[in-house]
């Protein structure tokens, strides 16, 4: 007979369940099996599960667990952050500068096909700092103003992005192609309009419903990275020297509601503001895992000090037209 897990939840921390002494990944495999069906019911409850203790040491471990939690890999699509692939599906949560913040979001909200679960483990656990915080998006649509809201409910959000080698990532990386026929393509497929500029530059725009439902609890989130690649998301003073020197149509991302209606600083902070309400988080160690709900969940990550080795693995794909979307994909109207 199998004994029911023992849920701690705390106020600042995600749920959490310490997994008891058990021998090998295998062995962690199949405790995780055997509780399969209360994982799920938890996730649904919790929108992430924190796992503690468990034997986890290695690549191979995460990915013979990863097996038993996660039954359809997802791939990461239209890539905007460096991650290191580690084989077998597994890669580094990001590989962006340790002094760097990462805001919440909810993986690949801009794309049509997301994944709908994502599962974190640590190997090594950093000096200081370097948690992965997570932010329950239903309690994130419940915080923010009205008016915002119902903007986002009516029009969408549109995500504009400007690849370079130099100032994000190139083309070739972001869409796994090799030519521009390749890239064409995919955007046309996927509902995103794409212009070429100087040098071989692209230029792309989509979109997407900012506000969906979770396709089996049916809990109405906020899901997108409307705050993520703001232009107020950067540091002031890069940002006056990037619109200086791009201009509003140049940066590497942009973005904005549906309504054509400029977004200002104060929505944004209002935004932010909602997120860091809702957010909780527990300092890694090494074995641990967290299994997150990307519909009802956005995650985040500290800056940290000293080595961090966090995993991550993408699965469980959901349709955004599965989702109830409030707004219907679409290309976006590009200028210039």
């Amino acid at each position: 007979m199998t004994t029911a897990l023992h849920w701690l939840t705390e106020p600042g921390a995600p749920a959490t369940v310490r997994a008891p002494e058990l021998a090998d990944a295998a062995a962690a495999r199949d405790w995780l099996a055997a509780h399969q069906d209360e994982l799920r019911a938890g996730l649904h409850k919790f929108g992430a599960v924190y796992l503690r203790g468990l034997p986890v040491h290695s690549v191979e471990d995460f990915a013979l667990v990863r097996d038993e939690l996660i039954s359809t890999a997802t791939p990461y699509r239209e890539k905007a952050t460096p991650r290191s692939a580690y084989g077998s599906g597994v890669f580094s949560s990001t590989d962006l500068p340790a002094a760097q913040a990462i805001r919440p979001h909810n993986e690949n909200s801009y794309t049509l096909t997301f994944p709908g679960l994502l599962l974190f483990g640590c190997l090594t656990a950093p000096e200081e700092g370097g948690a992965t915080p997570v932010a329950d998006c239903r309690e994130v649509l419940r915080l923010l103003p009205t008016e915002l809201v119902e903007r986002m409910r009516a029009h969408g959000w549109v995500l504009t992005r400007n690849y370079s080698p130099t100032l994000s990532v190139d083309w070739q990386a972001a869409f796994a192609a090799e030519s521009a026929q390749d890239v064409e393509r995919y955007c046309a497929e996927n509902l995103i309009s794409c212009q070429w500029r100087e040098e071989g530059h692209l230029h792309t725009g989509q979109v997407r419903p900012g506000i969906i439902r979770h396709p089996h609890t049916g809990d109405e989130v906020w899901f997108n990275h409307l705050a993520f690649w703001s232009e107020f998301s950067l540091d002031e003073d890069i940002r006056e020297v990037l619109l200086e020197e791009l201009g509003p149509d140049g940066l590497p991302f942009s973005t904005s509601l549906g309504d054509g209606i400029a977004l200002t600083a104060e929505d944004l902070a209002a935004v932010n503001d909602a997120y860091d309400r809702a957010t909780v988080r527990r300092a890694w160690q090494p074995g641990d895992l967290m299994l997150v709900d990307n519909v009802l969940t956005a995650h985040a990550r500290d800056p940290f000090r000293g080595d961090r080795r966090i995993l991550v693995a993408m699965g469980d794909p959901v349709a955004v037209t599965d989702c109830a979307p409030t707004v219907a994909p679409a290309p976006a109207v590009l200028h210039g």
